[in-house]
């Protein structure tokens, strides 16, 4: 009886998961009704993507008129926007935000032939190596939301690819501001980082909180895909005035150089793998 009341008490999202079965529900037929319904072409997006959760780097390239919106992308939710830097043809996806939209669109991404993803997205600073803004290279993520319990079985962190890791970090080793590497506390609940948890992050050495990582690190391993997250730290959770300023053009530059760093990382890692 003890150990039936135990099982009871079990949250549901620990429990009943088949990670190595197939999924009834699949992106790909989505998008394909999608299309049915738009009248849209089939079509391939760029093979880098991005997901900018604030949308600061979509409204900076609509408004310098460099992004085009795809006609192809057939997602119910999000527009997808073209753009060239660097040599590099690029999608993107604004506002993404959260753990389970991130997942949502990565999994459409890939199946309509994204073969590396970056999010780059708005962090709230827990430990402080530098005042606000820097951006930090997530290498590992604490596991404090819903959706990677769908993809990996419960453990408190999900990590990075350490290859990747390794060489974006040897590609940003001259990127001003400078580039950090660590861990983020992936959460559902901004409004619910109370001083406790706050506090428990800095004894595991967590640099700082964010909404998507863990999600996104999830589901790379468990569909084998490429993706890295960059936490831009903006913020002290607003404690303060004078919070979530980002810089110029709110971001907009120094996000793509640190992202064409990580893309240039890829293409070496690929050429040597």
């Amino acid at each position: 009886m003890a150990e039936k009341e135990n099982l009871l008490n079990v949250p549901p999202i620990v429990t009943g998961k088949h990670f190595d079965a197939a999924s009834v529900f699949e992106p790909e037929n989505l998008l394909r009704e999608a299309r049915r319904q738009k009248k849209l072409p089939v079509g391939e997006v760029p093979e880098v993507c991005l997901l900018d959760p604030d949308g600061d780097i979509v409204r900076t390239l609509l408004e310098k008129c460099r992004a085009q919106r795809s006609h192809s992308w057939a997602c119910y939710h999000t527009d997808l926007y073209e753009f060239e830097h660097e040599g590099e043809r690029l999608g993107v996806i604004g506002c993404a935000v959260g753990a389970p939209f991130a997942v949502l669109l990565a999994e459409q991404l890939f199946v309509s032939g994204c073969r590396f993803l970056v999010s780059m997205t708005s962090a709230g600073q827990i430990l402080e190596p530098d005042p606000p803004p820097y951006f930090i290279l997530i290498d590992r993520a604490l596991r404090d939301e819903g959706t990677s319990y769908h993809y990996l079985p419960p453990a408190d962190f999900v990590d990075a690819d350490p290859r990747l890791v390794d060489c974006a970090m040897e590609a940003l080793a001259s990127i001003i501001p400078p580039v950090y590497r660590g861990a983020t506390w992936t959460t559902d609940a901004p409004f619910r980082e109370t001083p406790a948890a706050i506090e428990d992050c800095r004894a595991r050495n967590i640099l700082a909180v964010e909404m998507e990582a863990a999600a996104l690190y999830a589901f790379a391993q468990a569909r084998q895909k490429t993706v890295l997250c960059f936490a831009h730290v903006t913020n002290r959770m607003a404690v303060i005035e004078g919070d979530f300023e980002k810089g110029e053009a709110d971001g907009t530059y120094e996000s793509l150089r640190v992202i064409s760093a990580a893309v240039r990382a890829w293409r070496e890692s690929n050429k040597a793998g």
